[in-house]
């Protein structure tokens, strides 16, 4: 394993366990959208145990942003609801550290940083969603590109929850016209990976400016007949780090995302709620 490369095209069927050694091995670096169809990928955050009830709490008020799948003991990496095998330290390409809030590194592997005090979050992502979208024969251009979706921080805010306050982060993918409908109601199947659309249409309503320029991602600017959707996204913890600025944290790095074992029909239509999940 160690030293293979593969194709988003190859690894799009391909089962989690592969792609996390893969991962684990340092054969893909990458962003996960288009890997492992029909699984359910995760947004991650890894705090210290003093925020970790304020963090749950601030995910319980906000499920469209942040719907928790999975919270790990102090001290221990392994995800056993929705990837017991697996290990946080290890198994995204990419991670974010922060301190106090300012971001300090991106590494691949983040053993030499784990503490026994720290407590491990993961969230739905969208990216769960596209599978579903393909599915249903939506066109998504960042996937025939080979990009990352964009991503802004928007005018809208979480409800607050002790320390957590801050802006919402969103996902666009432009739709076409015709397909507008039923992205939705793919969408809406499913809750645990954001749902439905948050916002449709102006991006300024939203406090958008300009789609060339997204915070983070790749921009994909709509066609004349597409409009652009926008869904709730996973980043937005890292907008909550960086306003609350606790002294050390963790995440993924935007687009490079945690895979579990859990396939995206044992979620459709389930609520963000932790004992939605089946081991």
């Amino acid at each position: 394993m160690k030293g293979e490369t593969s194709s988003n095209v190859e690894l799009a069927h391909a089962h989690p366990a592969r792609v996390r050694r893969l991962i684990r091995d340092g054969g893909w670096d990458r962003p996960t959208t288009g890997l492992c169809l029909g699984y359910l990928q995760a947004n991650l955050v890894i705090l210290p145990h003093d925020l970790a009830d304020e963090f749950r709490s601030v995910c319980e008020s906000n499920p469209r942003p942040m719907p928790l799948l999975d919270v790990t003991e102090p001290g221990d990496p392994h995800p056993r609801r929705v990837a017991p095998e697996a290990d946080l330290r290890t198994d995204l390409p990419r991670y974010r550290v922060y301190r106090s809030g300012e971001l300090s590194a991106e590494p691949t592997d983040v053993r030499d940083l784990w503490r026994d005090d720290l407590v491990g979050f993961l969230l739905g992502c969208s990216f769960t969603a596209e599978g579903r979208l393909l599915e249903a024969g939506v066109r998504l251009r960042h996937l025939e590109l080979g990009r990352s979706v964009p991503m802004w921080r928007t005018s809208l805010q979480v409800r607050p929850a002790g320390r957590f306050q801050g802006p919402i982060v969103v996902s666009m993918r432009p739709i076409r016209r015709d397909q507008l409908e039923l992205a939705e109601r793919v969408t809406a199947e499913l809750p645990l990976a954001h749902g439905a659309p948050l916002h449709v249409g102006d991006p300024e309503t939203i406090g958008i400016r300009d789609l060339a320029r997204p915070d983070w991602g790749d921009a994909i600017l709509p066609l004349e007949d597409e409009v652009p959707v926008f869904w709730a996204c996973g980043v937005t913890p890292q907008a909550l780090i960086a306003a609350v600025r606790p002294e050390f944290a963790i995440t993924h790095a935007p687009g490079h995302m945690f895979i579990t074992d859990v396939p995206d029909a044992a979620i459709r239509g389930r609520e963000p709620a932790l004992a939605a999940l089946v081991p």
